[in-house]
């Protein structure tokens, strides 16, 4: 295990905060099928609001996961899609999904023992 000060784990640190909340990791997933634009991302992550899913884009176009290309238009056109950088991330969060997907029920009932437990202790 790796010192957690270490520049090597305050890299990693950073970049997981940069690219693994929900917002990103549904935004990449999203923009995975091809590019949006702003609206019909909206309307694929219906749960996200309108300022977050502007921060998600501004921060993952910062980092060079996303493009962001304006067409000139009455109104204009923005379209979102994966740089190659971008692209590259979507073959570990699938990897997640699928760990997610074949873990979840030893998740929760791992959650339940541990709330049982506690409930118990407290009593």
């Amino acid at each position: 295990m790796k010192d957690p000060t270490s520049p090597v784990c305050r890299t990693i640190s950073g970049l997981l905060q940069r690219i693994g909340d929900k917002w990103t990791v549904l935004v990449v997933t999203t923009l995975a099928r091809g590019g949006k634009r702003f609206n019909e991302l909206r309307r694929e992550i219906p749960s996200v609001s309108q300022r977050m899913l502007t921060l998600t884009l501004r921060n993952l176009e910062r980092n060079g996961i996303v493009s962001r290309a304006v067409t000139p238009s009455i109104p204009p056109r923005v379209d979102y899609a994966l740089t190659p950088l971008g692209r590259s991330l979507v073959k570990p969060l699938a990897a997640l999904e699928r760990w997610a997907l074949e873990h979840v029920e030893d998740i929760n009932q791992a959650q339940s023992k541990f709330d049982f437990e506690r409930e118990s202790q407290a009593a």
